[in-house]
């Protein structure tokens, strides 16, 4: 007998016994709750201290602080041609809190374009600084003397900086170091010069510059505050200086985001099918999730209060060869005290891990909620798929400083609000339509909030794409 009839054969034979699939029909089949591949860790919305606020509103009360125009430029590029927006020229010091359009907008046609070949001495320490640069693209390192004579890094400058701005304001201003561009730079050249020029046919400009000249530095420290008068260290009888401690006139004010979505439910399904799991739990269980995720991407890209667009300038840092080597790690810690917690793309993460290997060290992990999280000096390395990789592969880690006690970054939230089925979550019935569809109403509020501004920092331009 053939195999194909050994196979027909057994076809024929009459069936001896139940079938699986006509038993399933009485069987109660074992099953998993809905799953959803977007859940994350989300370990900023568990890390970050929470504090509940009134009114939807929260005020940051700080000193007063002397603005010195530490911001980022941006640049228009048309074909190969690059332009500086001219408000952005309020960046520099030598403008900050300048107005008149007109002006600005003939300084901007002042500037020369340059492209920088890799290597490049750009100014040189000692030299006369006539000349103020505007990065439009690249990277350029700050090069100073050591105490012992040889060269050391003063850091690393990327698209949107600017240096050589003194020369706007002192005619005797020398370079303090040499600027040198590490990649192909496009700059935007202003000529003192030329700005002399604009000056002396504006009336406005001219005597905004002199009373930018008359602000006395020793009115601020090195943070930008208003200074405190202290004596210390005399004997005798002297005069105590008298002080007082100023505060902004216009502190920033945080006002609470708010995420929402109207989930949709039939009666029939709600009525029909809750057995053995409840459908209206679950669509709101997978729901809410969605909306933390959406939370905790606002929190870290929201252009008015997420942590990547609220960050300094001047807490901004570049990897010195691009890769997240364990020095750069370093400086990012250093930038601030009692830093509590590092957050990275898994990618950058596992950068970090190739460039460790490279040189034989072996970062500590701890326990955090049954999960293994590698440090840095003690701080734990978190990772967050919300922060963005661009096409280049490069992305930011960040550094915080959080609680606010210790005048770091805070969550905010409005916790008591109606219908509330975690703080500052709400889950609001809306009533049924004519189409027998119940409606529920599932509302996040929160917001975060940098209380100085040391409490966060970010490295900035980081390769995740290199492996040798």
């Amino acid at each position: 007998m053939s195999v194909g009839e050994e196979v027909r054969a057994e076809e024929t034979k009459p069936q001896q016994s139940l079938g699986t699939a006509a038993a399933r029909n009485l069987a109660t089949t074992t099953k998993s709750v809905p799953q959803m591949q977007e859940i994350s860790s989300r370990w900023l919305l568990r890390m970050l201290p929470w504090v509940d606020i009134q009114g939807g509103t929260y005020r940051v009360n700080r000193r007063l602080t002397f603005a010195v125009g530490d911001g980022r430029m941006t640049f228009v590029k048309t074909g190969d041609r690059v332009e500086i927006i001219p408000a952005e020229l309020g960046e520099l010091p030598a403008l900050r809190s300048y107005e008149d359009e007109e002006v600005l907008s003939e300084i901007a046609r002042r500037c020369e374009q340059r492209e920088i070949q890799a290597g490049q001495v750009i100014a040189s320490f000692g030299s006369q600084s006539d000349e103020v640069y505007l990065l439009a693209h690249g990277r350029v390192e700050k090069i100073g003397t050591g105490p012992y004579g040889d060269d050391e890094s003063l850091g690393v400058l990327a698209d949107g900086a600017y240096f050589g701005d003194e020369a706007l304001l002192n005619e005797d201003a020398i370079w303090e170091y040499t600027a040198r561009a590490l990649t192909a730079c496009t700059v935007l050249v202003l000529p003192r010069q030329e700005f002399e020029q604009i000056a002396e046919r504006s009336d406005t400009l001219r005597e905004h510059l002199e009373q930018r000249r008359a602000i006395p530095r020793q009115r601020s420290n090195k943070y930008g505050e208003k200074e405190i008068d202290l004596a210390s260290g005399h004997s005798g009888e002297p005069d105590i200086p008298h002080t007082f401690v100023d505060y902004e006139a216009r502190p920033r004010e945080y006002e609470l985001s708010v995420a929402q979505t109207v989930l949709r439910i039939h009666t029939r399904v709600a009525d029909l099918y809750n057995q053995p799991m409840n459908q209206t739990e679950q669509q709101i269980r997978l729901t809410v999730e969605a909306l933390k995720e959406r939370q905790e991407h606002e929190l870290i890209n929201n252009r008015d209060f997420g942590l990547l667009h609220n960050c300094e300038y001047d807490q901004r840092i570049q990897p010195h060869d691009g890769v997240p080597g364990p020095d750069d790690l370093d400086e990012l810690l250093s930038r601030r005290r009692g830093t509590k917690l590092l957050l990275a793309h898994p990618r950058a993460i596992a950068a970090i891990g190739r460039e460790l290997n490279k040189r034989g060290l072996v970062p500590e992990t701890i326990d955090m909620a049954g999960n293994r999280i590698p440090t840095w000096r003690g701080v734990p390395i978190f990772p967050c798929n919300k922060i963005p990789v661009t096409e280049a592969r490069t992305t930011s880690i960040i550094a915080m400083r959080t609680g606010e006690s210790d005048q770091g970054v805070i969550g905010l939230r409005a916790s008591g609000i109606p219908d509330e089925i975690e703080p500052s979550l709400s889950v609001r019935f809306m009533g049924i339509n004519e189409q027998a569809i119940i409606k529920y109403l599932v509302t996040a509020y929160y917001s975060a909030a940098v209380l100085v501004p040391d409490a966060l920092g970010v490295l900035e331009n980081v390769e995740i794409g290199r492996w040798t």
